[in-house]
């Protein structure tokens, strides 16, 4: 019998959830490749070490950006590698794949993933929204009437949808999510400190202290860099509240972005939502105080998953079981030349 194996291919992180074991890998999607004879030296936890640390012939880069594949070879050969990590190299025992997109991805973009996962090895490949997925994995009943409304904040996008009947029913995806409160710290240590920080020290500073909303308290970490008025290394304390100003910009597009699907919504899912609330999934509801703030701004209750990072990923695996219902998605309509 097929292994059947769920697959959130995030920009930041790839999970893979097979079926009976749980979540079996969880990953950076990051590989170095030596430019010189395109050989892949490390992929995952390894290769992101590399970051801003490789020589001149050695790459450590993202192969996804902005929840889609921006480099084709390099995520189908990352995909080949954790597939065989976990389910083996079995050349007869072919794993059936359900791998999730955001929503609103493009027919070519929705293409290559099931290619990518195609190619490295899956023997049947099937699509799902992370929206979807998402409210899966956290427990939701999606198979019901009453609407649901989740926002899954993942490395390269924030999916909002309003699900109902196992179906979205109105949705939006944005570009701004986990990568792109890096690049605003990494762009106030510049402004403001004149500091030159990388992307590891904006991540860093991000998970640290962190936050969306006022702290009760306030909280500082040593912040380590390049002086862009000497040029040489340099150390600066930062504080919370100077990181919540910093994410001020990325945090108001999302609150828009899910009062945008809110005034899209039918008014009877919208009475639902008011009364059960919004669910919160993803990497970036991890950050301090983001329920709070999209609370302050939609009036409505806001909760957060219990396991965040991982919802994506146990909805794709729990979504195999009911492979003949998604069948009618518009994203698993069979493609004649696969």
């Amino acid at each position: 019998m097929a292994t059947e194996v769920g697959i959130d291919l995030g920009t930041a992180n790839v999970l893979v959830y097979i079926k009976g074991k749980g979540i079996v890998l969880n990953e950076p999607s990051v590989v170095a490749v030596n430019k010189d004879t395109d050989d892949i030296l490390a992929i995952g936890e390894e290769a992101r070490q590399m970051l801003g640390r490789t020589p001149a012939n050695i790459i450590a880069a993202k192969p996804l950006k902005d929840g889609v594949i921006s480099d084709y070879d390099i995520t189908e050969r990352m995909l080949k590698y954790f597939i065989r990590k976990t389910c083996g190299s079995g050349r007869f025992f072919k794993p059936r794949i359900m791998v999730c997109v955001p929503s609103g991805v493009t027919e070519v973009e929705k293409r290559a993933v099931r290619e990518a996962a195609s190619q490295a090895g899956g023997k049947e490949v099937y699509l799902m929204e992370e929206p979807l997925a998402a409210a899966i994995g956290a427990g939701l009943d999606v198979a019901a009437p009453d609407g649901k409304m989740v926002i899954d904040i993942g490395g390269g996008t924030t999916d909002i949808a309003v699900i109902a009947l196992g179906g979205i029913v109105t949705s939006s995806s944005v570009k701004v999510a986990g990568d792109k409160f890096d690049e605003s710290i990494i762009k106030y240590m510049r402004k403001v400190h004149k500091l030159y920080i990388g992307e590891r020290s904006g991540e860093d500073i991000k998970k640290s202290i962190g936050t969306a909303f006022p702290r009760e308290e306030e909280v500082t970490m040593e912040c380590r860099g390049r002086d862009l008025v000497t040029g040489l290394p340099k150390t600066v304390e930062i504080t919370s509240e100077e990181v919540m100003e910093a994410l001020e910009e990325p945090l108001h597009m999302i609150c828009e972005a899910v009062h945008g699907v809110l005034e899209k919504t039918p008014p009877e899912l919208a009475a639902d939502i008011s009364n059960s609330g919004i669910m919160l999934t993803g990497g970036g509801a991890l950050l301090y105080g983001i329920d709070k703030k999209i609370a302050e701004r939609t009036g409505i209750e806001v909760a957060i998953a219990e396991d965040p990072k991982s919802c994506v990923a146990v909805g794709t695996g729990k979504a195999l079981d009911e492979l003949e219902t998604l069948e009618g998605n518009s994203l698993n309509r069979r493609d004649p030349y696969l």
